[in-house]
């Protein structure tokens, strides 16, 4: 009898683990389309109708597209509903973060956050809706949540109906950035006088899955493959960074070369993960820090708290217009605000607290995630001391073009030493994004990053 209640006991606690662990049910799943968006958001509006339900995003025709690819912002005609100052900010700071409170309160002279009508423009690929789909249904987490088992063919949100925290942070890390894409964008580190120095890279992200020539066991493990050369200023031309982006980092860490055009070598680059400082950020930003977050979620524990209304930057239009000068966005403190666009958005809310057993520079991450996009909106950083140190905002447009949401520019505020890093801006460039570029397995090797980096 004792043996068989101990059998009895081990089977229970295996159904249970297996549950724990499996996909959501098929009657999980057909909630996508339904009373969720196919991606995982509420199809529904709020309460008083400031969110309005989604109806299927914006057409792909939704403004003209210039030349270089630039869009026309199709809300242009919009003014803000009202515009939140240091003199209003606590009538509004239910639906802001701290970080964009302490910014109000770190320049109170001139931090603003106008707030326009929410369009809910999402509007993503036929093909990777039934991505999502299969994701739903087959992708479960592996090594305490830190690798993705049952994630085939083409790779995209992880878990559109997330359990917990570390999941919802899958999605931002998984989402849709359009297939392959090259972009031309600066970075400026200002000074607190506002004086900078154009930092220009030359990128590619390219996926797996659309890399005809890949072969698929080397690339079995692998998210995306991303390559930047900086292009100027001339004392950095010539450098060029290589990294795989692997599903699994604990199994097999983030893989990372450098080509220094002034030792003309290759070298093996560990030190682009995690809290490694960013290329060339003056020690503003970490490597997790591009994209508002990237790399392994493993030296944090994530909490889902749950979701909000926030005001969040949204269907940035105008900060992306090719009619702008780095100088007219670059601005002492912060960038120019009267450029910025917010809306009210329900979000995912996520707080990454550093395991005892890890170690980060930042101790503590709370985080906003936009429920339509999947993409991180806004990131509150905390120090060892428990105090507020870095504000991060994600400035997103949707590319109705390419069905494709982005960001336009990345923003990421030093609050205790006045200094910020814009990361992103392209309205200077000779094109915008360019999407679905022919890429070669090869140019993603070790072996091809000298060439890519001749001056």
């Amino acid at each position: 009898m004792r043996k068989m209640i101990l059998q009895c006991g081990v089977l229970a606690l295996s159904l249970l683990a297996a549950n724990v662990m499996a996909a959501v049910s098929p009657e999980e799943a057909a909630k996508l389309g339904t009373t969720l968006t196919p991606v995982g958001a509420e199809k529904a509006g709020n309460a008083d109708g400031s969110i309005p339900a989604w109806t299927g995003g914006i057409p792909k025709n939704a403004g003209a597209v210039d030349s270089k690819g630039f869009l026309a912002d199709p809300f242009a005609n919009e003014k803000p509903l009202f515009v939140i100052t240091a003199a209003t900010v606590d009538k509004y700071k239910d639906k802001l973060s701290d970080g964009q409170v302490a910014m109000f309160k770190r320049y109170p002279e001139t931090y603003k956050i106008p707030v326009y009508p929410t369009h809910r423009t999402v509007n993503l690929p036929p093909d990777i809706y039934e991505s999502i789909k299969r994701s739903a249904l087959n992708v479960k987490p592996i090594n305490d949540g830190n690798g993705l088992e049952g994630f085939t063919g083409n790779r995209y949100y992880a878990f559109p109906i997330p359990k917990n925290g570390v999941e919802v942070l899958w999605n931002h890390i998984t989402r849709y950035h359009g297939g392959n894409l090259r972009r031309i964008i600066t970075q400026a580190t200002p000074q607190t006088n506002g004086s900078y120095t154009p930092i220009r890279f030359e990128e590619e992200v390219a996926v797996p899955q659309l890399i005809p020539d890949m072969d698929p066991a080397k690339a079995a493990n692998v998210l995306t493959f991303f390559k930047q050369s900086v292009t100027a200023p001339a004392r950095l031309a010539g450098n060029v960074l290589l990294v795989h982006e692997t599903l699994d980092q604990v199994k097999e860490p983030r893989l990372a070369w450098i080509y220094n055009a002034g030792q003309r070598r290759v070298r093996r680059a560990p030190q682009v993960a995690y809290d490694g400082p960013g290329t060339a950020s003056d020690g503003l930003r970490t490597s997790d820090n591009f994209d508002m977050f990237s790399g392994a979620p493993d030296r944090y524990d994530w909490k889902l708290v749950g979701k909000k209304e926030m005001y969040i930057p949204y269907n940035s239009y105008k900060l992306d217009q090719p009619t702008l000068k780095y100088d007219d966005i670059i601005k002492a403190g912060h960038i120019n605000q009267d450029l910025t666009r917010y809306e009210l958005h329900r979000v995912w809310e996520v707080v990454g607290t550093v395991k005892p057993s890890e170690r980060h520079i930042y101790a503590k991450r709370h985080m906003y995630i936009d429920e339509d996009s999947w993409q991180v909106a806004l990131v509150d950083h905390y120090d060892g001391r428990g105090q507020l140190w870095r504000v991060a905002e994600g400035h997103a447009q949707f590319y109705y073009d390419h069905q494709t949401p982005a960001y336009t520019v990345e923003t990421l505020y030093d609050i205790i030493a006045g200094r910020y890093i814009a990361l992103g801006m392209k309205n200077e460039e000779k094109s915008s994004f360019v999407f679905g570029f022919a890429a070669k397995a090869a140019d993603y090797t070790p072996a091809a990053l000298r060439a890519s980096g001749v001056r």
